[in-house]
């Protein structure tokens, strides 16, 4: 019974298992399955989710402590993203204030003793990495033409 709760290994604990898993055999036997690290990312979310309800301010004129604290990190990343896209680009903003969040709440879970880093599949990582450079490429080239490259690439010859 308490087999399972021993780590034999200590690198165990960076193996993806599934949890729930089944074959959908109408749609070609697609495999969709609930890994551990989905179950974490799936608890992460709860917990961002929470930290923005329990913060909310209810419409009382003075803002609780947590309402403060969120209030100062958007306004803090609203200030790096002006400073690094402009004013005009300000609608990436929820974009990168939501990135931040998940990657800020799966660090400080992850100190929490037999909790995962989500953080720890560096294949993961580098797909979406490399998805949003790439995406983000491929807009400025399409909005831009071929002036993005030369902005990007030649920018200090221009």
């Amino acid at each position: 019974m308490y087999n399972n709760l021993i780590i034999n290994s200590p690198l165990e604990q960076f193996e993806t298992i599934n949890l729930i898993g089944f074959n959908a055999p109408i749609f070609g036997y697609i495999n969709v399955s609930l890994t551990n690290l989905a179950l974490y990312c799936i608890i992460v979310l709860i917990l961002i989710l929470s930290l923005h309800l329990y913060a909310n301010n209810n419409n009382k004129l003075v803002p609780s402590k947590w309402s403060i604290v969120l209030e100062s990190s958007y306004a803090s990343i609203n200030s790096m993203v002006r400073e690094q896209i402009g004013n005009a680009n300000e609608i990436y903003l929820p974009f990168i204030y939501t990135l931040f969040f998940f990657i800020l709440i799966c660090n400080l879970t992850g100190n929490v003793s037999l909790f995962l880093y989500s953080n720890y599949i560096y294949n993961s990582n580098f797909r979406i990495i490399i998805y949003y450079f790439y995406r983000s490429y491929f807009l400025g080239l399409y909005i831009h033409k071929i002036r993005f490259s030369l902005i990007l690439f030649l920018r200090e010859h221009l």
